[in-house]
């Protein structure tokens, strides 16, 4: 083991002397060289991980001190899970990144910070998996909010990328807040600061309000509604490579510290279960909506995010109430469902991420209502963002079908437990999930056609091109990935087995032999699937075939009686989700400065159409705390005034109260 330790130490001191050149070398260089540092990290800690999850589990110590004594670093399957998933989407995203900031023209000093915020981000996510002491992981948990900070506000100079770093930082020490809590009230009550006095203060202790303290601290950076607004703002102002790495990992650290708490969990599995699993149906059904109507394709990316961090919080909800009705099965389902759609997302939502910033690239708008056509110009960048598409949405034979087909039939098998509030709650789950799959359906169909199909809405000033291979290869790789889930889930189901195995401490759950059918019915749905588009692709290769030696005509389409149709006569995003936005207008504020075509109004004058969409807790609750907050400082700015003679008087009025506060004997 203490192999393992030396490894531990050779990479960070490795990754120390890499930030040093990456500082001092030429601005051609620092690329390659932050790619050569993430992949000898990632070669290191991903043999470890391999270990961990097929071999045994890994302790040994680190930094022994007299006041905080040894600090444990354990790696046991559920941190080898994450490690492996981190360090994927870490080198696809620097490989893809490389290529994608050398459209950038910015100074050598600029490019140093953002290579070395992303080697400190890399190493402190890995840090956050691996630590099993309070203050340690805390420190890494810290180091990896303010180096993602950094990388969000690459284009500082502009106000809306500095106001959602500013947003980001500020929601990532709330969190910071809510862990210290939880960590020093387990310090108080054990006197340890290790994660295993967390299991002693559940043995003693009520498992219910420890658990809701820590579940608000990694909420936060996973995204659940309502703790979610940090998520609209940072990915969209982020560099498409920082958002896909962010959206693949940095929210699953949420999940993953909420995974390390329940591993601790003595009781009330039941009662928590039921809570998590209705926050979680909310957050999916929210953010779906969310991104359903958004037209900035980055910030519909972004909550999308939050939708699937809801699909992963049904999961955990299921497990947990397996658990609770001592079903083994269900534990296995929910939980396994889960932590393979932290998988699936980081893959597809990583490679839709840098589909979306190769055409940022290419057209220097994230606004789909200017694009349309792309496919012509940019038609690899339009398959891969299909095939994203297609496996967000949860459609074979792609790997997002994989995992809700679990959790699918963890909602559908758990229909059998007798209580009837339990079943209420499942089937209105199960009904909330085939609703976030309907909607998602959508959201994609309508970013697709608006992006790539039909014709150019505006007129874009620049050459519109494929983009570089630097940028296509790990958007390949992570396909193949993702195909490796959709016709080898026995594999991954296995691995995710030998997992929860071992999660829970005072658990004696067998593997159901159950799984072994499930990931069978997968793998042939899946086959099916790519048996019918065989079909179809041979009948359109055999059509082409025939067809190659005839004359080809384009002609124009019927244009419904307009003699001289045009761009503006295509459907919009807008005008694709409308409807969904007048139907839910409760939850999705929209400010509009337009009004609309009255009865009879046959021949409207021309006007202009902008509208936004608000979020709807940011701006009933947050917007409303600030402003109220701003509000009443504004009745106390006249004390900064500018004045010499008031700051002389403020300093008089002070000294004076020292000195009759002590006559009186109030200060000693």
């Amino acid at each position: 083991m203490s192999n393992f330790s030396d490894w531990l130490n050779g990479s960070l001191i490795f990754s120390l002397v890499m930030l040093l050149f990456i500082a001092y070398t030429k601005q051609k260089y620092k690329p390659a060289l932050t790619l050569f540092t993430v992949f000898i990290n990632v070669v290191i800690t991903s043999c470890i991980a391999f270990f961990a999850l097929f071999q045994s589990e890994i302790h040994v110590s680190i930094f022994n001190s007299t006041f905080w004594g040894a600090i444990p670093v354990e790696i046991d399957g559920l941190s080898g899970w994450f490690v492996l998933i981190i360090n994927f989407t870490a080198l696809t995203g620097i490989f893809y990144g490389s290529g994608y900031l050398k459209a950038y023209d910015s100074a050598n000093s600029k490019m140093s910070m953002h290579f070395i915020a992303y080697i400190l981000f890399h190493l402190s996510m890995i840090w956050v998996t691996l630590l099993h002491h309070s203050i340690a992981f805390l420190i890494a948990w810290e180091l990896m909010s303010l180096s993602s900070m950094v990388l969000v506000i690459f284009d500082h100079q502009k106000l809306s990328t500095l106001k959602a770093g500013i947003n980001y930082l500020v929601q990532m020490h709330i969190s910071v807040i809510f862990l210290t809590v939880g960590f020093i009230w387990v310090y108080f009550e054990t006197g340890s600061f290790s994660f295993d006095a967390i299991a002693i203060f559940f043995n003693s202790n009520s498992n219910l309000w420890l658990f809701f303290v820590f579940f608000i601290g990694f909420g936060i950076k996973a995204g659940f509604v309502p703790l979610h607004s940090w998520l609209p703002h940072a990915h969209p102002e982020a560099p498409s490579h920082v958002s896909g790495v962010m959206s693949g990992v940095i929210v699953k650290l949420g999940i993953y510290g909420i995974f390390r708490v329940i591993s601790f969990l003595k009781a009330d599995f039941l009662l928590l279960g039921e809570i998590v699993l209705s926050i979680s149906v909310i957050t999916g059904i929210y953010g779906i909506l969310n991104s359903a109507i958004h037209r900035d394709f980055k910030r519909m990316l972004a909550y999308c995010t939050i939708e699937n961090i809801g699909i992963i919080g049904i999961g955990i909800g299921l497990g947990l109430m397996g658990i609770g009705n001592n079903l083994p099965l269900l534990y296995y389902l929910g939980f396994g469902g889960a932590l393979l759609h932290v998988l699936n997302h980081s893959l597809f939502k990583s490679l839709l991420f840098f589909a979306a910033g190769s055409v940022y690239q290419q057209t220097h708008t994230r606004d789909m209502e200017k694009l349309g056509g792309l496919i012509k110009t940019m038609p690899k960048t339009a398959v891969l963002f299909l095939i994203g598409a297609i496996a967000i949405a949860g459609i074979p034979p792609f790997n997002g079908f994989v995992s809700e087909f679990i959790l699918y039939s963890g909602l559908l098998s758990a229909l059998n437990i007798a209580d009837i509030t339990q079943i209420l709650l499942l089937v209105l789950s199960l009904a909330g999930l085939s609703l976030i799959g309907g909607l998602s359906v959508l959201a994609f169909t309508k970013s697709f056609g608006t992006i790539f199909l039909g014709n150019e809405r505006t007129p874009l000033n620049n050459n519109v091109k494929e983009v570089s291979k630097m940028m296509l290869i790990p958007q390949y790789l992570i396909i193949a990935v993702m195909l490796s889930v959709a016709f080898f889930p026995h594999f991954y189901l296995n691995t995710l087995a030998l997992i929860l195995e071992n999660l829970l401490t005072n658990s004696d759950f067998i593997v159901p032999i159950e799984l072994n059918k499930y990931a069978l019915q997968i793998a042939n749905i899946n086959l099916y699937s790519l048996l019918f588009i065989s079909i179809v692709a041979v009948m359109w290769f055999f059509r082409a075939y025939i067809l190659k030696n005839k004359i080809n005509k384009l002609q124009p389409t019927w244009g419904c009686g307009y003699s001289a149709p045009n761009a503006q006569m295509q459907y919009t995003g807008k005008s694709f989700s409308k409807s969904l936005g007048k139907i839910f207008n409760l939850v999705l504020i929209e400010q509009k400065k337009f009004k609309e075509l009255k009865k009879g109004e046959l021949f409207p004058k021309n006007r202009q159409y902008n509208s936004y969409y608000f979020d709807f807790f940011e701006y009933r609750f947050i917007q409303g705390i600030t402003h109220r907050l701003v509000y009443s400082l504004n009745y106390f700015k006249f004390i900064q005034n500018g004045r010499i003679q008031s700051y002389v008087f403020y300093g008089l009025v002070f000294m004076l109260t020292i000195f009759i506060l002590t006559v009186l004997n109030i200060l000693k």
